[in-house]
């Protein structure tokens, strides 16, 4: 063999070997397609009444990791829950106290996704 091929063969083995990386956590359940875990969020329930319910139009979410992300970061606001359809690209947020449009925003955000609208109902 001369360099060239030698070359040629040890990029190849380095990229396999990122590959079977990055394929091995997928399948070990430590990531995912979009990069996130595939943790499932905590649980969360409201500690006092439900006073309120806001729904928040995002984009950019693809797979369960993504809804995972959004709600784990809006569960993250006292006194809101999250319930994210992917389908319909929108979170629905019961609240049992005032929580403001930039709390959430900022949560959603924060977990690199897109806001495009939030309603109250």
């Amino acid at each position: 063999m001369n360099a060239g091929t030698i070359g040629v063969v040890v990029v190849l083995l380095a990229i396999i070997a990122f590959a079977c990386k990055d394929s091995l956590k997928h399948f070990k359940g430590e990531g995912g397609c979009c990069g996130g875990s595939s943790e499932k969020p905590e649980k969360k329930k409201l500690s006092g009444e439900k006073i309120g319910e806001k729904i928040i139009h995002i984009e950019g979410m693809h797979c369960k990791n993504c809804k995972n992300s959004v709600e784990k970061h809006i569960n993250e606001i006292d006194g809101a829950v999250a319930k994210v359809n992917l389908k319909k690209k929108i979170a629905i947020v019961s609240l049992d106290r005032e929580v403001s449009e930039e709390q959430l925003r900022e949560a959603v955000e924060n977990a690199d996704f897109t806001v495009t609208g939030i309603e109250s109902r």
